[in-house]
């Protein structure tokens, strides 16, 4: 690009930044430590030696790492290979190796953890650009070289330097200044978070030799990604869920931790409504059998979150951090590896003891905003413990499934209820799959895993749920004996009932309620009941089916009404390409609700120890305690 070119794409983007903000948070005065200045200021190694030393915990995390680095120095260097029209995981890798090296040398000074990040780095140097066109791709190789260049950077022989400083250029920052390539800037998701990230980092780690210029992409990303900040208003709820939650918040933290560090503040990005909240809705979004609420495009696995370390020791928290220290106590430090963040966990643990952690005050968490969810649960300490989850919000979020109303559920250290989760992007899109239409009739509805006939919600008279449909919670309650959640779905079911809300319950911490009340039209009205399980399900009866898994017993009791037909149905896609879903039922019942009537669908869900305590009466929806 030459410089004509140049300076105009800079003006194109000063332009665009005041439809956004007036402010300039870095100006012509502004300094920037000596590198290395990204994250980890020079002589910071020491504060992290000494916690390894203190903590058996971090120092196996420490040595996991090093491991880690030892294995990589003989791995084949990256290739610009793309998986269908992404680099990403190429990008994500480079990440990894890069981070994880970088650290390594930062705290043992070996001279071939140093060889070995810059033979990574000049590696991804030599590709002929960072894809563009899938700007996540260029974000995320930005932010590796962008670590890599500044915590190498005293090590690093002249003519590495200049090569890798000119691909942070040339395949990174100059094309977030091309129109074609910046959606992303208006974007208010995890793009935006993610791509500014980069810049930013890419910005900071040449900021000497282009002043201007990185104080422009800097600038740039404080003013932008208040955008998808804002929907973390008011609670904390992160609208695409826990999969893009890891993605998302995760660069945020990068972003804001990294202006902490280089200029002394964030500009106010944490002060940002809703944005210190959202570690209660990730600490909340794991059950006790370890797997999360994962609702919208998440997988089904938990992994350890590194920012949420940087939240506890912001908000002064331990107890944030329960499932971070299961995952660090009872997961092979192997896996966490292959996180491609996990060095940040050393920079953020700040010597915290996790001996030291308490449980949260509350057994229940709701979440307002644009996806509103609830999670409750029985106790925090015991593994066996009942946990549900309720989504509400719409289908149309970015991320989004037809899982209005749906639910999990834990209990005797069993997922009961289960979420299918997301479905790989790139066999659909392979196959020709317009993947990403948020109308009612796109392409995307027809994914088995997308719609509600795969979920844990209602489907009425075989239709899809309303892609412009907004659920609310409309009421919940702490209250021991009966913590629960209301909702109202009548949104999502518009045209096809005239009222429908869900109740769901944990009574007496034994056993979980699940109570439809619905209103139809002046015609008859087929309900479809469904959930998704792992377990084998056993019809036993006219309104019962007795689920089994890993030696344990859950009971499906319909309470009302009186006659339903209990049926299960396959969870195979009809298309090939489409995941099996090996090993996975959905039950429940249809039944055919009465013109212009109101009705009652009741259910409960009874662990063994249960017994006959779901015999009690059920008080209509308007009568629960808030």
């Amino acid at each position: 690009m030459n410089l004509n070119r140049l300076y105009l794409l800079l003006i194109t983007l000063l332009s665009s930044l005041s439809a956004f903000s007036q402010d300039t948070p870095l100006g012509a005065a502004t300094k920037v430590p000596d590198h290395p200045r990204i994250l980890l200021l020079k002589g910071e190694e020491q504060t992290i030696q000494k916690t390894i030393n203190a903590d058996p915990t971090w120092a196996k995390m420490h040595q996991a790492i090093l491991a880690e680095a030892d294995a990589l120095l003989n791995a084949p260097l990256p290739e610009r290979t793309l998986i269908g029209r992404r680099l990403l995981s190429v990008s994500r890798e480079s990440l990894r190796r890069i981070f994880i090296l970088s650290y390594a040398w930062r705290l043992t000074q070996r001279p071939t953890y140093l060889k070995r990040g810059e033979q990574e780095m000049l590696a991804a140097s030599t590709f002929t650009d960072w894809n563009p066109s899938h700007f996540l791709d260029v974000a995320e190789m930005t932010l590796a070289v962008a670590i890599g260049y500044d915590w190498l950077y005293s090590g690093l022989s002249d003519q590495a330097k200049a090569t890798i400083r000119e691909a942070i250029l040339k395949k990174g920052i100059e094309p977030s200044l091309d129109p074609k390539n910046t959606s992303w800037l208006k974007a208010t998701h995890n793009w935006n978070q993610v791509c500014n990230a980069g810049m930013a980092y890419g910005a900071l780690a040449i900021y000497e030799d282009q002043p201007d210029l990185a104080r422009t992409i800097i600038n740039r990303a404080i003013t932008t990604v208040k955008l998808p900040m804002g929907d973390y208003k008011p609670t904390g709820a992160y609208q695409e869920g826990y999969g893009y939650w890891g993605y998302g918040t995760s660069f945020n933290v990068l972003l804001i931790s990294a202006l902490e560090k280089a200029f002394g503040q964030d500009f106010g990005l944490s002060e940002a409504p809703g944005f210190m909240k959202t570690a209660s809705f990730m600490e909340n979004m794991t059950g006790p059998t370890g797997t999360p609420f994962n609702y919208s495009d998440s997988g089904g696995g938990s992994e350890l979150q590194p920012a949420m370390f940087w939240f506890a020791n912001k908000l002064h928290d331990p107890s944030l951090l329960l499932e971070e220290r299961r995952q660090l106590q009872q997961v092979p430090a192997t896996k966490h590896v292959r996180n491609r963040l996990i060095p940040a966990v050393m920079l953020w643990s700040a010597g915290l003891k996790l001996d030291k952690i308490n449980v949260p005050a509350s057994n229940v968490w709701v979440g307002s905003g644009t996806n509103p969810v609830a999670m409750m649960r029985s106790s925090w300490s015991d593994p066996s413990a009942i946990y549900v989850g309720v989504k509400t919000g719409s289908p149309s979020v970015n991320h989004g499934h037809m899982d209005v109303g749906s639910f999990v559920m834990d209990a005797d250290g069993v997922r009961w209820a289960m979420d299918l989760g997301m479905e790989e992007y790139n066999p659909l899109e392979t196959n020709g799959i317009k993947l990403w239409g948020m109308t009612q009739d796109s392409e995307r509805w027809t994914v088995f895993r997308y719609n509600n006939f795969a979920h844990n919600t209602l489907t009425i008279n075989g239709q899809l749920q309303q892609v412009k449909g907004h659920s609310q919670i409309t009421s919940s309650s702490a209250k021991p004996d009966f913590m629960n959640v209301t909702t109202d779905l009548t949104p999502i079911y518009s045209e096809q009932v005239v009222k429908a809300n869900r109740g769901v319950a944990i009574v007496d911490k034994s056993y979980v309620l699940v109570r439809d009340e619905l209103e139809t039209l002046p015609k008859e009205t087929t309900v479809r009941w469904t959930m998704a399980t792992p377990a084998t399900v056993t019809i036993t009866g006219e309104n019962r089916a007795e689920l089994t898994k890993n030696g344990k017993k859950l009971t499906l009791q319909v309470q009302a009404p009186a006659k339903v037909i209990m049926k299960t149905w396959p969870t195979t896609p009809s298309r090939n390409f489409e995941n099996p879903n090996t090993g996975i039922t959905l039950v429940g019942f249809e039944v055919t609700l009465p013109a212009g009537s109101k009705s009652a669908l009741t259910v409960l869900l009874l662990p063994e120890k249960a017994g006959n305590s779901g015999s009690l009466p059920v008080l209509p929806l308007a009568q629960w305690p808030k």
